[in-house]
């Protein structure tokens, strides 16, 4: 190792230009004249010495070059001499790709490669070959030799390099097979292709696209005038006659690669004679040839397994192709008169065995003097359902963010309500003329609120309550309930999986979810029938994929819960999950049963799929992941007497922090009426400004957790620093969720919900005190 480094420090030296030879000379110089002139007999001395010594360095440098340019002569020679008689094309090149000499194999192959370089001859055989040339020379340099295999348009060759002393590299282009442009056959339906990479490089052409540009293109830039190549469009290609019209056809040839075709243009004027058709039956893009007045004349192979077996001769287009907005027949009369020039549209197919989009565009042509179409279509399928599901997930995020939002406001409003109903039922007795109709307030009040519950059950933001469950268990203290929902002339029957995994998720919330979808079969039968909730365990060895959906390989537990009932319209089916959508007549159903179980089994992990046929009848299957032992997680039990016990006797003090007056009211006057002090304030700005009171002993922070300014959380964090021994019960319309990680980092700190009644709050404020 220190050899190299020895010998290529030697090698750089000698490899001095002559500039800097003169520089060192005329410095000598310099130093030997100052020395001449000088009267201090010491830096005379002194810049005699040195000039001496630089004028000896530069001497023994341009001896060291005269050798090094000798050897290298000598060198090259010899390797010149020894590719001489090589079958393989091979060249001696500088650093800089400069030939110096090359070989009878690569004069025959290559043409006059005097003055060339390597870049510009093997341009014609391989797309923008200078990367690769740098990379290989790089190798050799490095190692001493580097080779490659590469396809080009005229065969796979093997490129090799070899490093000659430093600046000096030996290449060698080796064919790996004998097929030339010249051999391919001379037949005229063979169609221009280009292959095209992601950036717009032209990485190959066949031999027609060469013969039909005249060069060998770098880039899509270079080829074409406008700057986006649009497929089924004609566009003006640059060749070396001139601009020339193609019509542009494009097939993915994957990784990242598409193949353009270089069509015959369709312009008006043309004749193309019938027999001319039969050149399209190989194409890979699918084209059909249309009649003005929209039936099929012709089409290719890939036409017909896009489009199916209705594609026919004689068929009319409309009978393919829907979803046009407008009469295709008009739309063809559009473009047959040259007001639609080349539009693409995008349409749904009318094959049954699947659903199918294409992006049609159209191209006028005359044919023995007759106007005519070809429609050049594209698979849209792909781009539609990317983009039907991209819709649809931000309608569902608009609306649950619009859920999220009133329900918010809804719960501070009927927390006031219900509140302030609380405190006047603890005022009258019920022997009161009045209390009834506190009763009924107070019930219409929990009605709305279990209103809002779904609405937040929707959006995802409402509060759950997991604990583990077993479907078996659950569904026997259902079953009752159940029962006497479906009524007299339906039956429910239950069947259980023997080995029944457990599963986490919160019971009341997944009883209303069964509730909804036994309530919604059983009005799907009005004149009877059988319901049928069937629990299973099903492994998935694949990931499943249905409905824009991916369920993830793994054990999961199913329900079904099936009818014989009328089913759902197809068109209607993809709706079933959106709030306030409904089949059922006006005042019969809210809309938002099979939304909130939507929401409360995503937001539980699981997830619902939905079959039916009308007249056969639906099947909701529900997928719960199975909770594996390792994750199982005890949900601790309430403590009964803790909410039993009474404030202390002396009571405590409470910092009240809520910006919605009405229920800061409420909250105080409930807190007061079990014996606390209770302090207020309207944002948390006002809180931190009542605690700069050292004196001020605090017990409970109640707060709100979406405030003006200042968050709960925020102000809570900044309080607890000076009062770290205050306990907190944040208080949301929100789920508590919302907090995130925030609630986390706070010590002693519970979450109390929105709407909550005067028990509630004051039981929760009772815990955290004792």
């Amino acid at each position: 190792m220190q050899q190299t480094a020895g010998s290529t420090l030697t090698e750089r030296m000698i490899t001095i230009t002559s500039q800097r030879l003169f520089v060192l000379l005329g410095l000598a110089a310099v130093l030997y004249g100052a020395a001449f002139f000088s009267l201090n007999g010491s830096v005379q001395r002194a810049a005699a010495a040195a000039g001496i010594s630089l004028a000896s360095l530069s001497a023994m440098l341009l001896l060291l070059r005269t050798g090094h340019r000798i050897a290298r002569q000598k060198s090259n020679k010899a390797v010149a001499h020894f590719i001489t008689n090589d079958s393989a094309p091979s060249f001696i090149a500088k650093e800089d790709g400069q030939i110096i000499s090359a070989n009878a194999a690569a004069d025959r192959a290559f043409g006059q490669t005097k003055d060339a370089t390597l870049t510009s001859i093997l341009a014609e055989r391989i797309g923008n070959p200078g990367p690769m040339l740098f990379r290989l020379q790089s190798r050799a340099a490095a190692s001493g030799a580097a080779r490659e295999e590469i396809v080009t348009n005229s065969g796979q060759i093997l490129l090799a390099v070899h490093a000659i002393g430093m600046d000096g590299f030996a290449w060698r282009v080796e064919p790996q097979n004998t097929q030339a442009a010249g051999s391919l056959p001379s037949d005229s339906r063979i169609l221009p292709m280009l292959m095209v990479g992601r950036s717009g490089a032209i990485l190959s052409m066949n031999h027609a696209a060469r013969q039909f540009i005249g060069i060998r293109g770098k880039s899509l830039d270079s080829l074409f005038a406008e700057q986006i190549v649009v497929p089924g469009t004609v566009m003006q290609v640059s060749t070396t006659t001139g601009n020339q019209p193609a019509l542009i056809a494009q097939t993915d040839a994957g990784a990242g690669r598409r193949a353009l075709y270089l069509l015959p243009p369709p312009a008006v004027g043309d004749q193309v004679p019938n027999h001319d058709w039969q050149v399209f039956q190989d194409m890979p893009i699918p084209m059909i040839k249309i009649a003005p007045d929209g039936t099929v004349q012709a089409y290719n192979k890939r036409a017909s397994k896009l489009i199916g077996v209705v594609l026919e001769e004689g068929a009319h287009l409309s009978a393919l192709m829907e979803g046009l907005g407008r009469s295709i027949t008009d739309w063809l009369s559009d473009t047959l008169a040259g007001r639609l020039i080349q539009k693409s549209e995008f349409l749904r197919l009318t094959r049954g065995d699947c659903e199918a989009f294409v992006q049609v565009t159209l191209n006028r042509i005359e044919e023995d003097g007759s106007p005519a179409l070809i429609a050049v279509l594209h698979d849209a399928t792909e781009l539609k359902s990317l983009e039907a599901q991209f819709v649809q997930s931000q309608k569902m995020q608009a609306i649950g963010q619009l859920a999220g939002g009133v329900a918010h406001d809804f719960n501070n409003l009927l927390t006031a309500i219900s509140g302030h109903c609380d405190l006047l039922l603890l005022r009258h007795d019920q022997g009161d003329s009045d209390y009834s109709d506190l009763v009924q307030i107070n019930q219409n009040a929990n009605r709305a609120a279990a209103l809002v519950g779904q609405l937040l059950a929707f959006s995802r933001k409402q509060t759950l309550r997991p604990e583990t469950l077993d479907m078996r268990d659950t569904l026997a203290d259902l079953t009752h309930l159940l029962n006497r929902l479906v009524g007299e002339k339906v039956t429910l029957t239950l069947s259980h999986d023997p080995v029944l995994e457990p599963i986490r998720a919160d019971k009341r919330q997944l009883e209303q979810v069964l509730m909804n979808l036994v309530v919604n079969a059983r009005d799907a039968m009005p004149s009877g029938g059988e319901i049928r909730i069937i629990t299973e365990c099903t492994t998935l060895q694949t990931p499943l994929r249905r409905d824009q959906v991916t369920v993830p390989a793994g054990q999961y537990v199913t329900i079904k819960v099936s009818d014989d009932g009328l089913g759902i319209a197809s068109d209607k089916l993809q709706k079933v999950f959106e709030p306030f959508f409904t089949t059922k007549r006006t005042g019969e159903g809210t809309g938002l049963g099979l939304s909130t179980a939507y929401g409360i089994i995503k937001q539980s992990g699981g997830y619902i799929f939905v079959d039916s046929s009308e007249g056969v009848g639906t099947c909701f299957t529900l997928y719960f992941p199975v909770l594996t032992q390792s994750t199982q997680i005890t949900t601790p039990k309430v403590n009964e007497k803790a909410s039993l016990v009474g404030p202390a006797p002396n009571g405590g003090v409470i910092l009240l922090v809520e910006d919605e007056a009405p229920v800061r009211a409420f909250a105080s006057r409930a807190l007061r009426l079990r014996g606390y002090t209770v302090l207020e304030a309207e944002n948390a700005e006002a809180a931190l400004a009542t605690l700069e009171d050292k004196d001020l002993k605090i017990d409970v922070f109640v707060t709100d957790v979406v405030m003006p300014g200042m968050d709960g959380p925020s102000w809570v964090r900044q309080a607890l620093i000076a009062r770290p021994d205050v306990r907190v019960v944040f208080v949301s319309g929100y789920a508590e969720d919302s907090l995130g990680e925030a609630q986390k980092k706070i010590p002693n700190s519970v979450f109390l919900p929105k709407p909550f009644s005067l028990s509630d709050l004051t039981e929760t404020v009772n815990k955290q005190l004792h």
